[in-house]
């Protein structure tokens, strides 16, 4: 797993703010998410996840965060990257995993667009700073290796 240091100098109100992303692959391509109107970072792309609450794993968090804000269950491969991240709101801790979709499409509830993308056009969407390593990374990944591999 790789570890990225992003822009954080100071933490402005010293909130660290521990959040999950997942890399959903299917079919070889990877789910990538905008984010919702009114939203922080509205507009942005990014992996689907969200906050780790009290007493929950990394990979609990996940599965909670993708049930309730895509209706759809996946599987927990492996951890691909941690990356942190400055913004004017908090420093953002984001592990991303590589997942894959078990069951029923994601639905769309809380962000504006859903895209399936081959990996290498992840480059094409503009990417939420603590998502940007991570994307970039996937796109020279071949996504269709069998889970744990």
């Amino acid at each position: 797993m790789s570890v990225v240091e992003g822009s954080h100098d100071t933490e402005q109100d010293g909130r660290r703010i521990r959040v999950v992303g997942a890399a959903i692959e299917h079919d070889g391509k990877i789910l990538c998410a905008c984010r919702g109107r009114g939203k922080q970072l509205a507009g942005k792309w990014e992996f689907p996840g969200g906050k780790i609450e009290a007493g929950e794993t990394p990979e609990q968090a996940l599965h909670r965060e993708i049930h309730e804000e895509l209706r759809c269950d996946i599987e927990v491969a492996q951890a691909l990257c941690t990356t942190t991240q400055q913004y004017d709101f908090g420093t953002v801790v984001l592990t991303v995993f590589l997942c894959r979709l078990r069951g029923e499409n994601p639905h769309i509830s809380e962000h504006q667009q859903l895209l399936w993308l081959a990996p290498d056009a992840l480059s094409t969407l503009d990417w939420a700073a603590a998502d940007r390593h991570t994307a970039d990374m996937i796109s020279a990944m071949d996504v269709k290796e069998p889970i744990g591999e």
